[in-house]
């Protein structure tokens, strides 16, 4: 392989592992989409849009 496909694999494999430790926790986790949305997917298969409020913390 070369390194932007391992790159790719450690980032996929670094996803898979937050997906289980939320799980595991009973939490969620926070990424991204393709489109630019921020979303939370939760254990259980949920996915809820972020609003631009939910990004900053005070």
């Amino acid at each position: 392989m070369n390194r932007t496909q391992d790159l790719g694999k450690f980032i996929k494999l670094t996803g898979d592992r937050a997906k289980l430790d939320a799980k595991a926790n009973g939490t969620y986790i926070v990424y991204k989409t393709s489109e630019g949305e921020f979303v939370k997917e939760y254990s259980n298969g949920e996915v809820e849009r972020m609003n631009v409020q939910d990004l900053h913390h005070e």
